[in-house]
């Protein structure tokens, strides 16, 4: 699944309960996060909730993996991990995320630690791809 799909089935669902059932469900799929990774290092502060992230470049392309203790953040994650993954350091810095997850409307329907949860991803996120160019 993309970002694209993820805002056409949240514009079928009227209801913020059914699109929240929908995150963690997202956050259900996440691949298989190594236990090994869940460190200090590796985690994102700002976060109420632990999270983790790792990253390989591959080619000339940052691959994203992260995790949560949390069910609705886990989801988050593998919402940020489909606009981040993947891309090259000069996309991922381009990717104005602020705007994709307000089309979302997460940043309206979110807790404002949440929120700020999620902002601290894309910032650690941004910072990693900042340190390829």
């Amino acid at each position: 699944m993309n970002i694209e799909e993820v805002k056409e089935t949240f514009e079928f669902m009227d209801e913020w309960e059914d699109r929240y059932r929908f995150i963690i469900d997202l956050g259900r799929k996440l691949p298989e996060f190594d236990e090994s990774d869940q460190t200090e290092e590796n985690r994102v502060h700002g976060c109420t909730s632990k999270v983790w992230m790792v990253y390989t470049k591959q080619d000339d392309k940052i691959i994203f993996k992260g995790d949560s203790d949390a069910h609705i953040v886990k989801g988050l994650v593998s919402i940020i991990l489909m606009i981040f993954s993947g891309k090259t350091p000069k996309d991922i810095i381009d990717l104005d995320a602020r705007e994709i997850l307000t089309d979302l409307g997460l940043s309206q329907h979110l807790s404002p630690m949440r929120t700020n949860g999620l902002f601290s991803m894309v910032e650690r996120i941004k910072a990693i791809g900042n340190s390829f160019l």
